[in-house]
């Protein structure tokens, strides 16, 4: 069926028309991203939220997946989310392009939440979608928590001059142009020279071995291979020069997002730093 098909069946369906937008905040706001999702649930008033994403109560990926499980969640498709007639939905850049395109044809307003790479950016989207949702004193109350977070932070105890490379899955390395090197960085936290630029890159092990940060950061516990890229991660030349003390493990739920997962993100490495051993690798 040709998209066309697909966007008259849907408005024969849902007997929609197209919503009007005044200056008013929005009423109905859909998350259609795990990031959005946490903005939504700091920023707005529970009686705006009409539903959030999929992945919304997953704790793998967000640190608000308790306080996600008493809203609705939507699926994956523009049907679920056309019948909440919304007036605001919150989406990802790359969310599912052909239900990003229906709901645009359908006339819903759709407000794309970019990904963080950097603390001021973070702090940036928070104040946008604070006033976007109508509410910038909860933006302005969200700042400040992340401020006392990251002031914590800065007062624990950390390894002098330290260096520390995010390696995943295969040995790819994240570069300093992400959110996840930026907590590292304030968390005192350094690439070793020589370490990918930019985003990233893949770091072959004999590599990584010659850069030899005195940390490696982990997004997981990984104890034994379960693929091909986890072989990388569970080498025994890493195994010896990295034992379980010079492992962080930096879960996903912290890297992927600004918003409230700053907080948590402070708070659990402003602990975690002041347990590390002394940098002596290099």
């Amino acid at each position: 069926m040709r998209f066309a098909h697909l966007i008259a069946a849907a408005s024969l369906v849902f007997g929609l028309s197209t919503p009007s937008y005044a200056d008013e905040p929005p009423r109905r706001v859909v998350s259609f991203n795990v990031c959005a999702d946490q903005l939504v649930l700091a920023l707005a008033e529970p009686g705006q939220i009409a539903a959030l994403s999929p992945n919304a109560a997953d704790p793998a990926i967000s640190v608000l997946a308790k306080e996600a499980r008493g809203f609705k969640q939507v699926g994956r498709t523009a049907e679920t989310i056309a019948p909440l007639a919304p007036d605001l939905v919150l989406v990802g850049p790359w969310d599912r392009p052909l239900t990003q395109r229906m709901l645009h044809a359908l006339g819903f307003r759709i407000v794309p939440v970019d990904l963080i790479n950097d603390i001021d950016g973070a702090l940036v989207q928070i104040r946008a979608i604070a006033a976007l949702l109508g509410h910038p004193e909860k933006g302005a109350a969200l700042e400040a928590e992340i401020a006392a977070a990251r002031t914590r932070l800065a007062h624990a105890r950390h390894p002098n001059g330290a260096t520390a490379l995010l390696v995943s899955n295969g040995g790819y390395a994240v570069g300093p142009a992400s959110l996840a090197s930026a907590l590292m960085a304030e968390a005192g936290l350094r690439p070793p020279p020589g370490a990918p630029r930019g985003y990233g890159g893949y770091v072959p092990l004999e590599k990584l071995i010659e850069l030899r940060p005195d940390y490696l950061v982990l997004p997981s516990v990984i104890e034994q291979p379960d693929g091909q890229g986890t072989l990388y991660l569970t080498h025994p030349a890493l195994r010896a020069l990295y034992p379980p003390a010079r492992r962080i493990v930096l879960p996903a739920r912290y890297t992927l997002c600004g918003g409230p997962a700053l907080t948590a993100a402070f708070d659990y490495l402003a602990d975690l730093v002041a347990r590390l051993p002394a940098p002596t690798l290099n």
